[in-house]
């Protein structure tokens, strides 16, 4: 009898450790398009800045980790549905995202800026008027240029033309289906070099403003978000955070 009440204690309490085990596992939800933050190379690997930068976090804090791949329109749905446990990918902080989700401290500052094609006639935002413009749907983009004190939004009446992902506003905008594009600086710069086409974009010196990117979680995941801040603190310290930055950034 005893022997039998010490091996269903044994499976019970390897059961419990399993299940620890698992909720140990974190999932982080992504762009998988969205370069150099977080995307599949050539071999479908995710890899990417923000990608290096959730691993060495997590790592360092002994959680195991797993990419999943989401609808950017449906961020906010999946991490409370809690099919995601976090959005680590690029996320700009807007006041409207404040209130659906709990931020980390800012890790990067990145500008919003036009992109139009080397020919075009566009050289400030003014010239935006009666012209095609576009961005990704659900992106900070769009409440830059709301609230631009240029007037633009009103100018052009609101009306974006809104993709899924800020690729197919590169390739329409290269294909001369719109005008200008409004992007972040840092995916922008890395495709225009990545793909080759630095001599058909042009980049205006005027720009949407800069956004803070922050990592997204549930309102009650305060724990977390606590140790997720002093380990990027701690990484900036010590020289991680450079270096992984050195990786994927160009420097002149």
């Amino acid at each position: 009898m005893k022997k039998l009440f010490l091996l269903m204690s044994l499976l019970f309490l390897t059961g419990c450790a399993e299940a620890a085990e698992q909720e140990e596992t974190l999932v982080i939800g992504m762009d998988e398009t969205f370069a150099p933050m977080g995307f599949l190379d050539e071999d479908d690997n995710v890899v990417g800045f923000d990608v290096d930068l959730a691993k060495e976090t997590f790592d360092r804090l002994g959680y195991d980790i797993e990419f999943q791949s989401i609808d950017w329109a449906m961020k906010e749905t999946e991490l409370n549905t809690k099919n995601i446990d976090l959005i680590w990918n690029g996320y700009a902080v807007t006041p409207e995202r404040e209130e659906k989700v709990l931020l980390s401290e800012p890790y990067l500052a990145d500008s919003q800026m036009i992109v139009v094609r080397k020919d075009s006639d566009i050289q400030l935002k003014a010239d935006l008027t009666g012209k095609i413009l576009s961005t990704q749907q659900s992106s900070s983009s769009i409440d830059k240029i709301k609230a631009d004190p240029s007037g633009i939004y009103q100018e052009i009446e609101g009306d974006l033309v809104l993709y899924p992902t800020n690729n197919n506003s590169f390739m329409d905008l290269e294909a001369g289906r719109v005008d200008a594009i409004v992007v972040g600086e840092t995916y922008g710069r890395y495709y225009i070099k990545e793909s080759g086409n630095e001599d058909t974009f042009r980049i205006l010196e005027e720009n949407f403003g800069q956004d803070n990117v922050a990592v997204a979680l549930r309102k009650e995941d305060t724990d977390l978000k606590k140790k997720i801040d002093q380990t990027l603190a701690e990484m900036q310290e010590d020289g991680a955070y450079d270096a992984i930055y050195q990786k994927w950034f160009f420097t002149e």
